[in-house]
């Protein structure tokens, strides 16, 4: 059996940002139960150091939806980082998630092999096609919806390892 980039990229992306919007709306009925304003999950974050919730759901979906435009051979599009809701974010996934769609499956044709430059501050980050998905897409969409997951789950939202994974 063949594994697929369109597989690999889009529908594992795909699958794995609905299973984010599915934690942020446990998120928000989380504060709604207990009775504080939601958006202070927006701001949180494990470590003074790191990026809070709404720039982790951020990068998850720049960088899911840069890498099935890469890899289809196509220029990313460029989402405002202005989320300030946990709407907001569910909005920003909804968009991704239709831009994923919106590429068809017959794009990622030689994607394998394919060169992807991708701008890193001062350098440029060089890779071919199936280098570029397995080392850099697929663990950076999972470590900043991990990371999205883990915010949530220590600010006591009720979600577990099922949630992460989703629907069997």
């Amino acid at each position: 059996m063949k594994i697929s980039v369109p597989a690999m990229s889009a529908d594992l992306a795909a699958a794995s940002l609905k299973n984010l919007a599915a934690i942020l709306e446990k998120a928000k009925q989380h504060a709604a139960a207990k009775g504080f304003d939601p958006t202070v999950l927006v701001g949180s974050r494990l470590a003074p150091d790191m990026f809070p919730l709404a720039r982790q759901v951020q990068i998850a979906c720049d960088t899911a939806k840069g890498g099935v435009a890469r890899l289809a051979g196509k220029e990313p599009p460029k989402f405002e980082d202005n989320e300030k809701t946990l709407d907001d974010l569910q909005a920003r996934i909804g968009k991704t998630l239709d831009y994923i769609k919106s590429v068809a499956p017959a794009a990622f044709e030689g994607a394998e092999e394919r060169d992807i430059q991708l701008p890193a501050g001062d350098r440029t980050l060089r890779f071919k096609g199936l280098d570029y998905l397995q080392r850099f897409v697929i663990p950076n969409v999972y470590f900043h919806i991990a990371t999205a997951y883990n915010i949530l789950r220590h600010n006591g939202v009720q979600i577990g390892k099922g949630d992460f994974l989703g629907a069997m």
